[in-house]
This record gives C-alpha cells, sequence and structure tokens, in this order.
C-alpha cells in the first residue's frame, strides 16, 4: 500500500510540475513570433553591418578583410563630418520642435469642443501621405521660379528665395518637410496620455484654485513623463535614420548641405560601390544613436 501511495503521490507531483512548466513556458510562445521579426529585422542587421565594415569588397566581389582599416578612412574624409554634423544639427533641431508642436496640438484636440473629431482627422492627414509624396508636393511649391511660397511671399514685400537650392535654407526646408508630416502621428500618442489621466485630479486642481497654465505644467507633464519619453526616444531615432526627403529632392546637396550619414552610407553602397565604407558608417549612425538614447534615458531619470 505505502509503495502504491508513493508511485501515486510521485505521478500526481510530475503531472503537477509539467503542468507548471507549461504555463510557464506559455508566454514565451506568444512573445515568440515578436521576437523572430526583432531578431531577423534588428539584431542580424546590426551584427551584418559590424562584421561588413570590418572587410573591404575587391574586384569580382571578392572580400577583404581589412580590419578598421574603412573607419580610418571614414575620419580622414571630410564629408564624413558634414554629414554626422548635419545629422546631430537635424535631431537636435527637429526633434523638441516636433515634440513641443504635437504637446500643444494634443491639449488643443483634447478639448470636449462640437466638430473635434473632424478637426483631429483633419491634422492626421499628412500621417497618411508617404514621405516620398509629401516631399515631391513640398518642392514644387518651393520651387524658386515657379513655386507657391515665392509667389506668396512676394505678396508680403518678402524678397525671393532659393529654398531648397539655397544652402543656408536647404536643411531648413527638409527640417520644415519632416515636421509637417511627423508632427500628427505624435500629437496621436500625446493625446492618448493626456486622455489617460483622470479628470478627477483637474477637478481637485480647480478646486484649489489652480489655473489652466499651472495644471499643465504641474499635472499634465509630470503625469505623462513616460509617453514623453516613449515619443523622444521613437522620435530620435527616426530623424537619426532619415533620408528620403534629402535622397529624393537634393541627393545630400546643394554643397552637401543636406547630406547626413544614412544617405552618404545609401550612396557609398549604390552609387559608389563600395560596401565596406556603408558598414562602417551605419556602425557609427548607430553609436550615434545609442548616445542620443542614453543622453536621453539619463535626462529623464534626472527629471523623475
Amino acid at each position: 500500500m505505502n509503495g502504491m501511495k508513493t508511485k501515486c503521490g510521485t505521478k500526481g507531483t510530475e503531472k503537477w510540475t509539467g503542468y507548471h512548466m507549461k504555463r510557464k513556458l506559455i508566454p514565451y510562445l506568444f512573445v515568440a513570433p515578436a521576437m523572430l521579426v526583432l531578431i531577423a529585422f534588428k539584431v542580424l542587421p546590426i551584427c551584418v553591418s559590424i562584421h561588413g565594415s570590418l572587410f573591404k569588397v575587391g574586384a569580382r566581389n571578392i572580400r577583404h578583410f581589412v580590419g578598421l582599416q574603412n573607419f580610418i578612412n571614414l575620419f580622414q574624409d571630410n564629408i564624413f563630418y558634414i554629414s554626422l554634423k548635419n545629422t546631430i544639427v537635424f535631431n537636435l533641431m527637429t526633434t523638441p520642435v516636433e515634440i513641443c508642436f504635437a504637446f500643444i496640438l494634443a491639449a488643443v484636440f483634447n478639448q470636449n469642443l462640437p466638430g473635434i473629431k473632424v478637426f483631429r482627422t483633419i491634422f492626421y492627414i499628412p500621417v497618411c501621405i508617404s514621405m516620398a509624396m509629401a516631399t515631391t508636393v513640398w518642392a514644387l511649391m518651393m520651387n524658386p521660379y515657379q513655386g507657391l511660397l515665392n509667389t506668396f511671399l512676394g505678396y508680403f514685400g518678402i524678397g525671393w528665395q532659393g529654398f531648397l537650392t539655397d544652402p543656408g535654407q536647404a536643411l531648413g526646408c527638409i527640417m520644415m518637410i519632416a515636421a509637417w508630416k511627423t508632427i500628427p502621428y505624435w500629437m496621436m500618442f500625446m493625446l492618448a496620455g493626456m486622455q489617460s489621466i483622470p479628470e478627477s485630479v483637474y477637478e481637485a486642481a480647480r478646486i484649489d484654485g489652480a489655473s489652466t497654465i499651472k495644471s499643465i505644467f504641474k499635472i499634465t507633464i509630470p503625469l505623462m513623463k513616460n509617453t514623453f519619453g516613449f515619443v523622444v526616444i521613437s522620435n530620435s531615432i527616426q530623424n537619426l535614420l532619415l533620408f528620403a526627403p534629402m535622397y529624393i529632392q537634393t541627393n545630400g546637396g546643394p554643397k552637401n548641405a543636406t547630406n547626413v550619414l544614412m544617405l552618404e552610407a545609401y550612396k557609398s553602397a549604390y552609387s559608389y560601390n563600395n560596401m565596406g565604407r556603408s558598414y562602417a558608417i551605419v556602425v557609427i549612425l548607430i553609436v550615434v544613436s545609442i548616445l542620443f538614447l542614453n543622453a536621453q534615458n539619463k535626462f529623464f531619470k534626472i527629471v523623475d
């Protein structure tokens, strides 16, 4: 009898252990498809870029190991420094503008006003337009000779502007196009963050005599810290990797004024047929992205 009880007890324990293990594995099964996609489209390309940056492709596509020579050549190239500067300036200028305007628009559209949903839809339309189409339309309006913007500015006595053909204005014009296209997208995240804040918090603040401006700085912004963190980091990565407007309209010109690292990597691979240089630029872009992310994480920890 004792032997039978022992066997039954062992079988019951084994069944319970097996069931418990299956319960533990179920969450990983749900996460597995996303992890596979992440590895295939994020981790693997990074590993390929790091590996490819150590080689140089010669005649007949024969690869030669050159170690860090591709990086050494980059740091001796003036075009690389111009592209790096343009990338950093573009990000530092565009990201704060997009975040600020996205927050202001979200605050406006968070009001309970008649027809507010219609206006939300209208302002979201730029997100539905492809970057290539948006860039082309804006370039037509910015045409220095036949464009709508110069004609419009002429009515106010403002002289002729070169826009995308002027080295001093080209990068700013690209920033404006990117902001116009991106602000409504981040506005929706900001709006979702605002609507997650309980109305009772604002009611208590109003009872205590807090003004609207004070409520924004003391309630809305602090309670949206996680939303701000997500939007800032995601927007920074997006701006660091953006190159479609530069490629479509200026190809990095005029005088390399809009040449960014991602565009230079693309041109190195497909125009100069120098894959080693392209991979090296991508690796440096990854490093720059990590530095930006670390700086932003430290900033949000300080704010916290």
